[in-house]
């Protein structure tokens, strides 16, 4: 299955999810892979599987020249298959998403945003089922307070050093990132822990002693 199309996002969104990755990676001496928990979804049981499509946005005081130019930039060469990373570097007082950019996106094939930073529209985005999350909500306008000054560069996000192009999943749980030089090792080893985990469910559903089931499986 071809590592970059949408049915191999789909398979991972369909059988894995953020713990399982988190897991795996740490397991691979990647412990710094799980943005920081304040980055939250929108509505509950959202989840978004994708490539990162990273902007960086920082405060200003006044109205840039062209307004959201970066920005739309980088919306208006969304691939399918990407997910919208963005993060504010520094105090965070308006919204950086927002409704009509969820549209857009999804329009052309993105599967969701994550934001170190506010949204606005809830009630939208909430409506549309489209995954957004984001650290809170405001009604603030990012025009004149935020403007995006990098894209498709490597940024910080929640604490996650986030390249364009690396596999992104977000789900209630949390935000986790698996960087594209492992990825298909982290996949591989997570797609078995969830084998292996269904079978001690199973056994645990039993009444089995946990410390034995532990003994023979290692999973917990």
């Amino acid at each position: 299955m071809d590592r970059h199309g949408v049915d191999y996002l789909d398979l991972i969104a369909n059988r894995l999810y953020s713990s399982v990755l988190s897991d795996v990676l740490d397991d691979a001496g990647h412990r710094h892979q799980v943005m920081r928990p304040e980055i939250r979804p929108l509505y509950v049981g959202a989840k978004v599987v994708g490539r990162a499509a990273t902007m960086l946005a920082i405060e200003v005081s006044e109205l840039p020249p062209q307004p959201y130019k970066l920005m739309m930039d980088l919306l208006d060469d969304i691939k399918p298959g990407e997910v919208v990373i963005g993060a504010v570097q520094g105090v965070s007082r308006a919204a950086l998403w927002g409704e009509l950019l969820s549209t857009h996106t999804r329009a052309r094939g993105g599967r969701g945003a994550i934001i170190d930073g506010l949204s606005r529209d809830a009630w939208g985005i909430v409506d549309m089922k489209f995954p957004v999350f984001a650290t809170g909500l405001s009604p603030a306008d990012s025009k004149g307070r935020l403007d995006v000054v990098a894209i498709r560069s490597t940024i910080p996000v929640g604490g996650v050093a986030v390249a364009d192009g690396d596999l992104v999943v977000a789900d209630d749980d949390g935000c986790v990132v698996v960087p594209a030089s492992i990825e298909e090792e982290v996949v591989a080893h997570a797609l078995e822990k969830v084998a292996a985990e269904n079978v001690m469910r199973d056994i645990l559903a039993r009444g089995a002693s946990i410390r034995a089931t532990f003994a023979e499986h290692g999973i917990l």
